[in-house]
């Protein structure tokens, strides 16, 4: 179990405990945080730079791939007609390509992924700064995130967040 769902897990047993009185001066908020990641404007210029930085680099494998099926598609037209020294040649070159080609889609894949990690951990520090600031403010004794299965719209904060996020943005 994650930390996040032992705080919630928690949380909400010690509810259970709380008299009635207790538990009815709780001030509890709700983040939809899969819409905080889509939604906010950080989100989105994070994905843009995401974009900028790596279409290059995904139209060449793009190239390459269309090079490769290319030459695959020549050598099986012309192995027929090709001496049996060209022909093995030809498909040691075609292996090789085919495992150039495979390095790079896995180089690529793999720079994406630590980089859009890294976009989010920047996103995450910022929400649960934003997060923090507001149940100080407002005095929220909870504020819970990911599985919630069920909340009322008075205690979504997710807008508000969002709101935020965007003045922050606009900085």
């Amino acid at each position: 179990m994650t930390t996040v769902k032992h705080v919630v897990v928690l949380s909400l047993l010690l509810l259970f405990c709380l008299p009635a009185s207790a538990v009815a001066e709780l001030k509890i908020g709700v983040v939809n945080t899969v819409r905080l990641l889509q939604e906010s404007p950080q989100a989105k210029e994070s994905r843009k730079n995401l974009e900028r930085e790596f279409s290059p680099r995904e139209k060449k494998l793009r190239e390459d791939e269309k090079r490769f099926k290319e030459k695959e598609e020549q050598l099986m037209r012309d192995s027929a007609v090709m001496s049996d020294a060209k022909r093995r040649k030809a498909e040691r070159e075609l292996l090789a390509m085919k495992r150039e080609l495979q390095r790079s889609q896995d180089e690529f894949r793999e720079d994406l992924n630590i980089r859009q990690n890294e976009e989010f951990g920047k996103l995450q520090k910022i929400i649960s700064r934003i997060i923090d600031e507001l149940a100080k403010e407002k005095g929220y004794d909870l504020i819970l995130g990911e599985n919630v299965i069920h909340a009322a719209e008075h205690i979504d904060i997710t807008s508000e967040i969002l709101e935020r996020l965007g003045k922050e943005a606009g900085k």
